[in-house]
């Protein structure tokens, strides 16, 4: 290197580029140098930093490990707390007019849904396995039942439809409302089975004995007259074959099948045919065929945004036919409104997308199908019954699950949610967040494996799309 002594101190490298020379230090002291200033940052824009925080902490709270199993518990005793009020509102009318004590169909109702916590609890508490061993003597004790219904001198007629068997004072019990949950269980018990030996992929395997046995039962129940119920069946059947892999063209060919034994069936009872011209009306017609119809969407109107208060229905005085049980719902649209129409509706909406996380995060297949099963029992039910007080569907005579009247399709129905909560607490991750909490200070880490409800076990192939 080559100094240059006649130049004020600068020196140049071998290259000759000249350097800057250090300014002199002040006080003797030699300071360090300024790091240069960061740059400025950008404008904060409101897509990146606030609404969308909000957003995902509503995403991590749904993820959480126990969340499915508190929105089932939670919506589903709200939902039966809400009905066992507008059931006390809706039948005292009804009571009175048939020499009954103003309380008589609300005491009824309370008995079973104390029935129901306690199915609930059993159900809740059952182990998988002694579940599965169950479902073949259930489905026999079902089909056994609906037997008796169509014996004269058993079975007794209730608004056109036989499948009633009297019990000891006024209670009486309806087999095909627990044909609904032994379908379930033997169903999912079934295609389990067969899905661990991957012989889904065979039509044979997928559809024998699953579709015959549905058959059946849907065939008892229409002995009675009560194609709602079997409607629901069939909306069980075909969820199961969903989600066993069954090919798409199953199901358009089925639902084919199904439209045209609908259409002979709604062709030979007049009945039927009277409720399917009732589709949006809004006139009670000839012989005043439509009353109940056209009283529902009057009751509903008339309740505007927060409803006339509980107990000041006025269709409920003998205008409405059936306003404790099938149109219930309208007279929730009149004394609460649409506020708490709308309630109602949401209450339902996250049992059912709670019920359908638990089936798609699940690693037992018998889990799996069963809460589908369960989930399309209830949501088809809860359709056609909405539907039907809408104007939208005809009146098929189905009850608002866990919230109508009747003691018969409580209990089936509570023990079925109790099975959700079962199946909601035995994932991984709620079984690990649950063992944590045991802990004294027990929390569960951010980044372990069971922080998350998601599945983590890949679909074993079970047939075609």
């Amino acid at each position: 290197m080559q100094v240059d002594r006649s130049g004020g101190g600068r020196t140049a490298g071998a290259a000759g580029r000249p350097r800057a020379p250090r300014p002199a230090p002040r006080n003797g002291v030699e300071r360090a140098p300024r790091r240069p200033a960061p740059p400025p940052r950008p404008p904060r824009t409101p897509g990146r930093g606030g609404p969308r925080r909000p957003l995902a902490r509503l995403r991590r709270s749904w993820d959480r490990p126990l969340t499915a199993y508190y929105v089932v518990l939670g919506t589903s005793l709200l939902i039966i707390l809400t009905g066992l009020v507008m059931v006390f509102s809706a039948s005292q009318i009804q009571a009175l007019r048939q020499g009954l004590p103003a309380t008589f169909y609300f005491r009824k109702q309370l008995v079973a849904a104390l029935l129901g916590a306690v199915l609930m609890l059993i159900a809740a508490r059952t182990p998988v396995r002694l579940l599965r061993a169950l479902t073949y003597p259930f489905l026999l004790a079902s089909v056994v039942l609906l037997v008796l219904v169509q014996v004269p001198g058993v079975g007794v007629t209730v608004n056109g439809s036989t499948n009633w068997i009297p019990l000891a004072g006024p209670f009486m019990l309806q087999p095909s409302e627990i044909a609904k949950l032994a379908l379930v269980l033997w169903g999912a018990d079934l295609l389990a089975r067969k899905g661990e030996r991957r012989l889904l992929v065979q039509w044979r395997h997928l559809l024998i004995p699953l579709v015959p046995g549905a058959l059946l039962i849907c065939g008892l129940v229409l002995l009675g007259g009560d194609m709602g119920t079997v409607m629901i069946l069939a909306a069980i059947l075909f969820a199961l074959l969903w989600l066993a892999g069954a090919p798409t063209r199953l199901f358009v060919g089925a639902l084919g099948i199904a439209a045209v034994l609908g259409a002979l069936l709604i062709a030979s009872a007049p009945h039927r045919t009277g409720r399917l011209t009732c589709v949006l009306a809004t006139d009670p017609g000839p012989e005043d065929r439509c009353w109940q119809a056209v009283h529902g969407i009057y009751a509903l109107a008339s309740g505007g945004w927060f409803g006339s208060g509980l107990g000041a229905s006025v269709e409920k005085w003998g205008e409405l036919p059936e306003p404790h049980t099938d149109f219930i719902f309208a007279i929730a649209g009149e004394e609460l409104g649409l506020a708490g129409t709308l309630s109602i509706l949401g209450l339902f909406a996250a049992l059912g997308y709670a019920g359908i996380r638990v089936a798609g995060r699940t690693e037992d297949p018998f889990v799996r199908y069963a809460a589908g099963g369960v989930m399309a029992w209830l949501m088809a039910q809860f359709v056609i019954n909405i539907g039907a007080v809408l104007g939208l569907l005809p009146i098929a005579g189905v009850p608002l699950p866990l919230f109508s009247y009747g003691g018969s399709a409580l209990l089936p129905t509570m023990f079925a949610v109790g099975l959700l909560i079962a199946f909601a607490r035995s994932e991984p991750a709620a079984r690990a967040a649950l063992a944590m909490r045991r802990r004294p200070g027990g929390k569960v880490p951010a980044g372990s494996r069971w922080s998350s409800m998601r599945r983590r076990v890949a679909r074993a192939p079970s047939g075609e799309r």
